[in-house]
């Protein structure tokens, strides 16, 4: 109740401070901001309003997401500019605001994005890396340079807020309860691997990524830490465009990619093709301690892996324009992933110290891996006379199937190196997985009076999962037997419905919106042969409130509380132990619960001439936070499995900037400090951490003679502890330099991405009979060369724009 207490004392003092800073304005201007060509809202772009005589900033507002602005103003005789990254600016004429003329509405105004014109070919100015509102950050991933020759974890690696581990695990301020998406939509590309899965589509393919921390209730309440959203490449502007990219790397890395677009009249075709073969070498270490009364026992564990991969990625589509105020767009996207895996590990066995060797066992992994995946998507779009009025129609399904043959050798040699046969192992491991899932989605927007607004909409999905898995051991017959409690079927079905609704309204300069997301989710998971079966359904209410406060002098300030879920998927509910390692497992635990949290935060934007800042607050309770918890036996096997620990209580501060110092100098930076109370005491009294921990990332771009940019950026995350002991720093360092050719129409681009091969996941874990230390590198130091070329025969937009003024 403190905290509520609190959080409504903020909103009625910043309520205040609205209405104090309204009352000194008499007069207002409006308008409405769209692109030139395709009239898409320019959101977020900046309107400042200067005093005639003295030349001097009076006021100033961002562009709402619907590309509308509003300005208060004293009486006075003004003009306006208008300003957007990647786009020409526009200065109004001269106005006069009086007590007989209190308002001005400027209507439509269009603005022309920059262009240069190479021999024909119309290549349009990038819009810039970051774009920021309240409730989101947009990044625009084709900006970066760092994202060349890589893959979609590599582009989210780049990202500010978002840090992804080596193992390929997204976190979102620091916390893996994220929620990824794929087109607003969920994909199979993170359905069985989790984040895992983006390493298979290439960076190329995607536009760009939005972050949205503390979603609304029209969004899936699914994402403690929040979403990410990735938008694949898509144009609709008339005429053919496109790009080819070829790129090669050390380690392998070979590939290509494609996006193409034609728009004639009502039509528009969309194709993107990527292919990519990838060797990527890791290696890990461990080393633990094993407490028995009188005997210490000491493992030494050394892992290498190679993990050779062909991905194809093709997605293509068309948007049909009935009218431009009613789109059908069909899309098909198709992936399959062909791998293979090799690892190496031996384990050497000590008593007491590392001068008594006891043993040395090797194990060697062979891995064949098959992944097609395709997805069917029909979306429609109506929008309506007035202002923000529209309709959204979404249908997709997603058939996904994973095979997996493993193949494991064991071989055992005494403290003198002397092999003993009778002991030597054959296994091998069958892992078959299915997906099929259908997802249908119905939304509607309602504006109501002059500056409110009411959304509402349903959203169904029914996921089936199977995965059918044995393990099995060569006999002294050369038979292979399948092993005690690693033959069944798993079966998981899923079906969440939900329905929401949002009002909105804005009074004077404070903006407000509530909303109510209930959710009905029912799940059973089924172990086929030994007939067990844990169905689990339950029914939720997520509440969510947003208060946006614009402030003079290009200032915006925002409140926002959701409430949040994290729900168990199949992979954290499936019991199958993984067996590449034969002292270390992991599964998941079918007796899992949901874990939910409460989120509250605090945003605010800073726009300058040269730059924007913006930072926030934030806090988040959360009830059964799920993690990961290590045991160890009295023969040294571990076991690793996802558990339900009592709650997590976390806040954090975070603040991002993108600053132009020079005309040859760019920059941006991102600081996120938090602070963590985790108590897992309901699992051993002594899981109980209070951690503080902060991440920072700076990139600097540099622009040279001769169209050559340089671009370095430097990542660190501090160490944290955790339930079980503690995760210790990482770091690394990445540069790239790309140069323009073929006259314009190319770029060439190379990038080492760490540099200084520091990029390792180091673990301490702690428990009442054990020590456990691990080291690991799954990816080495990358250099990629990429060479693109870019097709665009769109016409040229005007160089001179009107102001199109309502009446």
């Amino acid at each position: 109740m403190k905290y509520c207490r609190r959080f409504l004392c903020i909103v009625s003092l910043l309520f205040l401070l609205s209405n104090n800073l309204s009352a000194q304005n008499a007069a207002a201007i409006k308008g409405k901001l769209v692109d030139s060509v395709s009239s898409s809202p320019l959101a977020f772009a900046t309107v400042q309003v200067f005093d005639k005589e003295q030349k001097k900033l009076v006021n100033g507002n961002l562009v709402s997401e619907s590309g509308e602005f509003s300005i208060d103003l004293p009486f006075g005789t003004y003009y306006a500019i208008i300003e957007f990254t990647g786009y020409s600016s526009f200065t109004t004429a001269q106005f006069v605001l009086s007590s007989k003329n209190p308002n001005r509405d400027f209507g439509i105004i269009r603005l022309a994005s920059k262009t240069t014109v190479l021999q024909g070919v119309v290549v349009q100015a990038e819009k810039s890396y970051m774009q920021f509102s309240l409730d989101k950050k947009i990044f625009n991933v084709g900006k970066d340079l760092a994202n060349a020759g890589g893959s979609a974890s590599d582009v989210l690696t780049n990202i500010p807020s978002v840090s992804v581990d080596p193992e390929g695990t997204v976190k979102l301020r620091g916390s893996d309860n994220v929620r990824i998406l794929i087109d607003g939509k969920p994909s199979g590309l993170v359905s069985i691997k989790g984040g895992g899965g983006l390493q298979q589509l290439p960076a190329s393919l995607i536009e760009r990524v939005e972050i949205i921390t503390n979603p609304s209730a029209r969004y899936e309440a699914e994402g403690n830490a929040g979403i990410i959203n990735i938008i694949l490449k898509k144009d609709n502007r008339q005429g053919f465009n496109g790009s080819v990219e070829i790129i090669t790397g050390y380690p392998t890395n070979l590939g290509a990619a494609t996006n193409f677009n034609y728009r004639h009249k009502k039509i528009n075709f969309f194709i993107n093709y990527g292919i990519a073969y990838r060797n990527q070498p890791g290696e890990g270490r461990l080393y633990q301690e094993v407490y028995s009364p009188d005997t210490t026992f000491i493992l030494q564990q050394k892992n290498e892996s190679v993990l050779k991969g062909l991905n194809n990625n093709i997605r293509g589509g068309l948007d049909y324009y009935f009218t431009e105020k009613s789109i059908l767009t069909a899309s098909y996207l198709f992936r399959r992933s062909d791998a293979t895996r090799t690892m190496d590990i031996r384990y050497e066995d000590y008593f007491n110290d590392l001068s008594k060797l006891n043993n040395t066992i090797t194990r060697s992994q062979y891995e064949e891996e098959q992944e097609p995946n395709s997805e069917y998507s029909l979306n429609y779009k109506r929008t309506f006379g007035s202002k923000d009025h529209e309709l959204t129609a979404a249908a997709k399904y997603i058939d996904n199937w994973e095979s997996s043959t493993q193949l494991f050798t064991q071989h055992y040699f005494d403290a003198n190196g002397i092999q003993d046969v009778s002991k030597s192992i054959l296994q091998q491991s069958l892992n078959d997985e299915y997906e099929k899932q259908w997802l249908f989605q119905l939304d509607y927007v309602k504006p109501i009076g002059k500056d409110g607004k009411f959304e509402t909409g349903i959203r169904s999905s029914f996921r089936d999962m199977i995965n059918d898995y044995v393990v099995s051991e060569k006999n002294a017959a050369g038979e292979f037997v399948p092993l005690p409690n690693l033959d069944n079927v798993f079966i998981y079905d899923e079906n969440i419905h939900a329905v929401y609704g949002i009002l909105g309204n804005k009074a004077k300069k404070l903006s407000y919106q509530a909303g109510l997301r209930a959710e009905w989710t029912d799940v059973k998971t089924t172990l086929e042969k030994t007939k067990e079966i844990n169905p689990r359904s339950y029914f939720n209410f997520f509440p969510s409130a947003h208060f946006t406060f614009d402030l003079p002098k290009e200032n915006a300030l925002q409140v926002s509380y959701s409430r949040r879920v994290r729900r168990p998927f199949y992979n954290d509910l499936s019991p199958f132990m993984t067996f590449s390692d034969a002292r270390n497992f992991s599964s998941g635990n079918p007796d899992l619960d949901p874990e939910f949290s409460n989120v509250g935060e605090i945003s605010h934007i800073k726009y300058f001439d040269k730059g924007t800042i913006s930072s926030g607050l934030y806090y988040r309770n959360t009830k059964g936070r799920i993690d990961r918890i290590r045991r160890v036996d009295s023969a040294g096997n571990s076991t690793t499995r996802p558990e339900n620990l009592l709650s997590e209580k976390a806040w954090g501060a975070e603040f991002t900037g993108a600053w132009t110092l020079t005309s040859w100098w760019k920059l941006d930076a991102s600081l996120n400090f938090f602070h963590a109370d985790i108590d897992g005491s309901n699992i051993l009294k002594t899981y109980k951490a209070s951690t503080y921990s902060w991440f920072a990332r700076q990139t600097s771009r540099f622009s040279l003679p001769h169209n050559i940019e340089i671009q370095t950026r430097g990542n660190y995350e501090a160490p944290q502890k955790t339930a079980q002991g503690k995760r210790k720093s990482l770091y690394y360092l990445d540069f790239t330099a790309s140069k323009d050719v073929f006259k314009g129409k190319g770029t060439a681009n190379i990038n080492v991405l760490d540099v200084f091969n520091t990029r390792k996941a180091r673990t301490i874990s702690e428990g009442d009979n054990f020590y456990t230390e691990s080291n690991s590198q799954p990816r080495r130091r990358q250099i990629n060369f990429t060479l693109s070329y870019r097709i665009r025969q769109s016409k040229p937009a005007p160089k001179k724009l009107e102001g199109e003024e309502g009446q």
